[in-house]
């Protein structure tokens, strides 16, 4: 029976995809807000930017073609000899084919300054001043008049422009200065939604040159909107640049503004060059976005409603399977008898969940057979690592006392002669080597199990690390009455490991198949093979004719405290922590260890597997001098050796030890 604050996977499932649908779909609406509204005001800039350019260049046209007018009527014949009727004549059809925005042409003498003709006024309009430009041309801005000034009507602001050009004589005496005045842009309505926009042009120290709003004209821009930013644009249009930048006017508010720059068209101070400035507000710019806000709030809504319509009807298809699949886990549960789990849900994915969960219920029927097994074999390893207590707590107590009993015959005086107790401190001394080395074995294996063992590697030859190994061990192995045989490459052996714990194990293992073999011999191989890898590997193998090993408990062999026969292990004594350990420290130095035997009194094998590394890697061999000495004067270090019945073993005469004619160790023996 379900809980009160418990709900039904339908309910939860209608509820959840409302949870989640909802909130993406308004979180969807605002970032579409967002955008709509970043891309209008995007493409607001580009086209007042591109409405900037053109009326610029639609100034330039102009200033253009009325220069070549003017050029053109100064070479005229009648202006440089022709009587005042015919100069009359010439400017009335001057002024009949120019454009209608001429609004006056003068013609002044400029030897005495008198008006020759006029078809505006009486008064001269200009002065010609010399000298001129460079392109011949004398170019002054005329600001439109204030509403109601000289009675002039005002079509609008308008951006007037005063040239001026020079007329010589048929001789090159400078006569007359032609004179135009013409409007070169007229304002243009901007109509609502229009991204064209209204033209504002300033001069690059400021001044309003012509405005929507004529009573401007002649004022300074930073006195209508924000001077930084006017400077800004101004700076960005004579560079070149078009950095989308904000106005706000105090007629308009917040603007969008495009601008361009105008040459300097009369070849005067750039501070004088001007800028043309498109602008719009910025509701205007979005104009369109209202729009956009109700189709995305209709089809939101619109969403919402099918997406419960569809919740509605696709919780029930998704929850009978489920609530079938609930049914048969509370009957297996109850241990009730059940049908067989359903199979014929309707979808796929919940037949392969039904087909699952029969394999689960047979896992978990094996696992709980398996779990039985291994609470047995872990109580059993319980066992085993109170035998290996009590063991080793034996091993360590026998060293002990044998020690202390040595030492106290020699302290009490109870030894006969000096030969007897050097002779019980020989066997103390043995003894507490023995001890010094259970005890290392169980720091050892303390460290492995707190993951606190390392390793220091370095290059070396395993070749005759082998060597140094089988001298030291070849006299126990005498002793014993058996044969060693030896089968070694003859090349280096690069390898990179910790020479002293690669002894150990090698030490280890060696006693270990001479402790555990009474009779027969014990080989020591090495040879180098290709791995699945790049590099090859060296492989080195310790075989022994010794007791063997049940195949089934080999496995066991290389865990701490467990011992596969405790009665094998008391017979010859040890802790049993070597394999554990040799292990571990193989594993640290990047290699593998392995054992295999075919069964009891069949031999074991016990193989290591290292990586092999470049020879140049290797340090150089020391120079060998008999009675050479360093440049210190040292004398040269003595090479390691092992005796037995006071014959020395190293490694110059290790050849002997491994001839089977050797007069060393005539039981050692190398195979044929």
């Amino acid at each position: 029976m379900s809980k009160s604050r418990q709900s039904s996977f339908r309910r939860i499932l209608v509820s959840r995809i409302l949870l989640i649908f909802v909130p993406v779909l308004l979180v969807g609406e605002i970032l579409a807000l967002n955008k709509a509204r970043s891309s209008l005001l995007a493409t607001a800039r580009k086209n007042l930017t591109a409405s900037a350019i053109s009326r610029r260049d639609e100034i330039l046209a102009a200033i253009a073609s009325l220069k070549t007018s003017l050029q053109l009527a100064s070479q005229t014949v009648p202006l440089k000899t022709g009587s005042l009727p015919e100069i009359e004549e010439f400017l009335i059809q001057l002024s009949r084919q120019l454009p209608n925005r001429i609004q006056c042409i003068q013609l002044t003498d400029v030897r005495n300054g008198n008006l020759i003709n006029s078809t505006c006024s009486d008064k001269p309009i200009a002065q010609l001043q010399l000298p001129l430009s460079d392109e011949g041309f004398q170019v002054a801005t005329v600001l439109s008049p204030k509403p109601g000034i000289t009675g002039r009507s005002n079509q609008g602001s308008q951006l007037q422009l005063l040239l001026s050009v020079p007329v010589y004589s048929s001789t090159g005496e400078l006569i007359y200065g032609l004179s135009v005045q013409s409007v070169v842009y007229q304002q243009k309505t901007e109509k609502p939604g229009s991204l064209m926009g209204n033209t504002i042009i300033i001069a690059a120290d400021g001044t309003i040159l012509a405005h929507p709003q004529i009573e401007k004209v002649g004022r300074d821009i930073a006195k209508i909107t924000d001077e930084a930013k006017v400077q800004k644009i101004i700076q960005n249009a004579i560079s070149g640049e078009n950095k989308p930048i904000n106005l706000h006017l105090k007629s308009s508010g917040e603007s969008i503004v495009g601008y361009a720059a105008i040459p300097n068209i009369a070849n005067i101070q750039p501070q004088q060059q001007w800028i043309v400035i498109t602008f719009t507000s910025l509701d205007n710019a979005l104009l369109g976005l209202e729009e956009i806000t109700l189709i995305l709030i209709v089809l939101t809504v619109g969403l919402i409603a099918a997406s419960l319509l569809t919740s509605l009807y696709v919780a029930p298809y998704l929850a009978r399977p489920v609530e079938k699949l609930r049914d048969y886990a509370l009957n297996l549960h109850l241990h009730q008898e059940i049908e067989p789990i359903p199979h014929d849900l309707e979808i796929r994915e919940f037949n392969q969940l039904a087909q699952a969960l029969n394999q689960m219920v047979e896992r978990l029927k094996a696992w709980a057979e398996e779990l039985e097994l291994a609470w047995k074999e872990a109580k059993t390893a319980n066992q085993v690592k109170s035998h290996f207590l009590a063991t080793t707590s034996h091993e360590l107590r026998n060293p002990l006392n044998i020690i202390i009993n040595c030492i106290r015959l020699v302290t009490d005086g109870l030894c006969d002669s000096r030969e007897e107790e050097m002779d019980f401190l020989q066997r103390a001394d043995e003894t507490a080597i023995h001890l010094l080395g259970i005890i290392n074995d169980i720091l050892d294996i303390s460290k492995i199990e707190a993951g606190k063992l390392s390793v220091v590697t370095e290059p070396i030859d395993l070749r005759k690390l082998l060597m140094e190994v089988i001298n030291l061990q070849s006299v126990n192995i005498q002793q014993k009455g058996l044969q060693l045989q030896c089968q070694l490459i003859d090349q280096e052996i690069p390898v990179n490991v910790d020479p002293s714990k690669l002894k150990q194990v090698i030490i280890n293992i060696i006693s270990n198949a001479t402790k555990f073999t009474d009779e027969g011999s014990i080989s020591v191989n090495a040879e180098i093979q290709p791995s699945d890898t790049d590099k090859s590997v060296v492989i080195v193998t310790v075989k022994d004719t010794g007791i063997g090993i049940d195949p089934s408990q080999q496995s066991k062999l290389f865990r701490p405290f467990v011992m596969v026969d405790n009665r094998s292990t008391r017979k010859f004594s040890g802790t049993g922590l070597g394999l554990a350990i040799s292990r571990n420290l193989i594993e640290l130095m990047g290699g593998s260890i392995t054992l295999n035997s075919e069964g009891i009194n069949q031999g074991t094998t016990v193989t290591i597997t290292l990586p092999l590394i470049n020879k140049s890697l290797l340090s150089p061999p020391p120079i060998d001098s008999d009675n050479s000495s360093d440049d210190n004067g040292n004398e040269p270090p003595q090479k390691m050796e092992a005796s037995s019945n006071n014959d020395n073993v190293n490694e110059e005469n290790l050849g002997d030890v491994l001839n089977p004619t050797s007069s060393y160790f005539p039981g050692i023996k190398t195979p044929i």
